[in-house]
């Protein structure tokens, strides 16, 4: 499995449903790789169609598939409202290195509720470097062996 950093650039999201009736909502996202978490800025008063901007970087180690984006609403007199989630596969950054911004779908209760734009960029750790460092402590090339 890759090893490595995963680089998430959070761009905005399109289209919401709106959880808040009277006010815009203010949306975040909680980025979730295996057991790291992360949480967005707050798009304070934003509405449906949130920009953030933002980029975070996980350490990418094991038996990681997926990258989980969890839509909330920052409520200030009652608990944060869930907006919705996309779960984004990462095998496509793992074998092309990086993807530009890409739309995914935003899902609650399997009905089709927005739109995230997210880049990836996967940086995989070289195990080269130690591989050349090993032939400059000796061996067979500096050997006086002589047949």
């Amino acid at each position: 499995m890759p090893t490595g950093k995963l680089e998430v650039l959070l761009v905005g999201c399109k289209a919401l449903e709106n959880t808040d009736f009277l006010i815009n909502m203010s949306p975040y996202v909680v980025l979730t790789c295996r057991t790291q978490e992360q949480k967005s800025s707050v798009a304070s008063g934003q509405g449906s169609e949130p920009e953030w901007n933002e980029t975070f970087v996980f350490s990418v180690t094991g038996d990681v598939s997926d990258l989980t984006l969890k839509l909330m609403d920052k409520d200030t007199f009652s608990a944060d409202d869930f907006v919705g989630e996309a779960n984004i596969s990462l095998d496509p950054v793992f074998m092309e290195g990086s993807l530009p911004p890409i739309v995914y779908n935003v899902v609650k209760d399997q009905e089709f509720c927005g739109e995230i734009k997210v880049g990836l960029t996967f940086t995989s750790e070289s195990n080269q470097e130690c591989g050349a460092e090993e032939e400059n402590f000796g061996g067979w090339k500096e050997s006086s062996y002589i047949e």
